[in-house]
């Protein structure tokens, strides 16, 4: 009987023993996720209060690196929602039409559902100050890192023992300068400021496309633009029913390109239109809509795009489509465009920049198009199969460490 009485209280023990290691771990797992949780919380909170330290070249390396790996999002706790719409904007130093683009991009209706990302290859407080002034959505700022505000004396920057541009071979050789076997198609040699922004183009593409954690699981298209662009209000709701329209209507259209060259002439009687056409860089290069599938297929010409002799990144792509790749890219375009192109200087071009101008002719534009934003349907004119357009290349791309470091951009992020 006394043996029966002690079998029963040893059998209750061990059930309360088990009930209480099993609220212990639940406890403790709670705990731990809960440590988790104000682990990335204190994360970002640290990225909010990790200021870029422009005192160095070598400070702001270290900065660039902090920043691409912790990839604060601006606004965050204010939208927390995942992204509709996606937009990109390679940023380099014209913080005056970074402003045009920024003001344009706060009217566009629907811009609260929009992750914004700016990918920036000059690193200033001026710069930087224009873009975390922006409150109405999602923002995330990446950069480049081998910009040659960071390398300005060594490649990829100009180093002072490269060749000069417009030497002979046969003079170079016998220089001794560092390049003096690699110049392009023309007999040129490469110049810093030329091949950074075929650079950027391409590690950017890779960075968000593979880097980018917080469009881990997104599977829409994301848009490519510049600093010296300017969206019109309807942008989000366009790209949106465009996306939808490529969906039932055009299947096989590799990308949309919401904005065009064209003048907005007729916007009125265009506004509702698209149609389809072969990829053309002079064209189709504003406003692009990639998408995930797109992106690999570039990445399988990773090679072919980092060792075609052209400086400029579409002009490139236009050579791979119908050659590296197979089929020549079909791009879905919005005929009445809702990106406008601003900058009357850029690359080629350094002075007598006249933003204020710029500005009037848009305020002019969005006047005369105002009532014909926002069309309930779009119509598509579909026009069938398309074919390679070969071109020129321009050169500006012939030497070997160019190649070599962008094909290693999907290694070395």
């Amino acid at each position: 009987m006394r043996f029966r009485l002690l079998k029963k209280n040893f059998i209750a023990f061990l059930v309360i023993l088990i009930v209480f290691l099993m609220l212990f771990y639940s406890l403790r797992r709670t705990k731990d996720e809960t440590n988790v949780e104000v682990t990335e919380k204190e994360v970002s909170q640290t990225a909010i209060m990790v200021k870029f330290d422009y005192g160095t070249i070598e400070n702001m390396r270290k900065s660039v690196y902090d920043s691409n790996y912790r990839q604060f999002i601006q606004n965050g706790d204010k939208f927390p929602l995942d992204p509709e719409v996606v937009v990109v904007v390679q940023v380099h130093n014209r913080p005056a039409y970074l402003k045009m683009l920024i003001q344009s991009l706060e009217k566009v209706i629907g811009i609260q559902n929009t992750l914004v990302i700016f990918s920036h290859d000059y690193f200033s407080e001026e710069v930087s100050d224009v873009v975390k002034g922006i409150t109405f959505c999602r923002v995330l700022q990446i950069y480049f890192p081998y910009s040659i505000q960071l390398y300005s004396n060594e490649f990829p920057g100009q180093d002072p023992k490269d060749c000069p541009r417009d030497i002979s071979k046969e003079d170079a050789v016998k220089k001794g300068c560092l390049n003096a076997e690699h110049p392009d198609s023309y007999g040129h040699y490469r110049e810093a400021s030329i091949t950074q922004t075929k650079h950027h183009w391409w590690w950017k593409l890779h960075f968000v496309f593979e880097r980018v954690r917080v469009l881990r699981g997104y599977n829409g298209l994301v848009v490519f633009i510049e600093e010296d662009n300017y969206l019109l209000p309807d942008f989000h709701e366009y790209f949106k029913s465009m996306g939808e329209l490529r969906k039932t209507k055009c299947g096989d259209c590799d990308i949309l390109a919401v904005g065009n060259h064209d003048s907005l002439s007729g916007f009125h009687e265009l506004s509702s239109q698209t149609e389809t056409a072969g990829w053309l860089s002079t064209k189709h290069n504003i406003g692009m809509g990639i998408s995930r599938e797109l992106y690999y297929k570039l990445m399988g010409c990773n090679h072919a795009f980092c060792t075609y002799d052209d400086y400029n990144w579409d002009w490139t792509l236009q050579s791979l489509s119908g050659t590296c790749i197979s089929k020549p890219l079909k791009v879905l375009v919005a005929r009445g465009s809702r990106v406008l192109h601003t900058g009357d200087c850029g690359l080629h071009q350094k002075e007598d920049c006249r933003p204020e101008k710029a500005q009037e002719r848009v305020d002019a534009v969005l006047k005369e198009v105002q009532t014909a934003l926002f069309p309930p349907v779009l119509t598509l004119t579909d026009h069938g199969s398309v074919e390679h357009q070969p071109h020129m290349k321009n050169g500006g791309w012939g030497d070997v460490r160019d190649h070599t470091l962008c094909i290693n951009y999907a290694v070395r992020l």
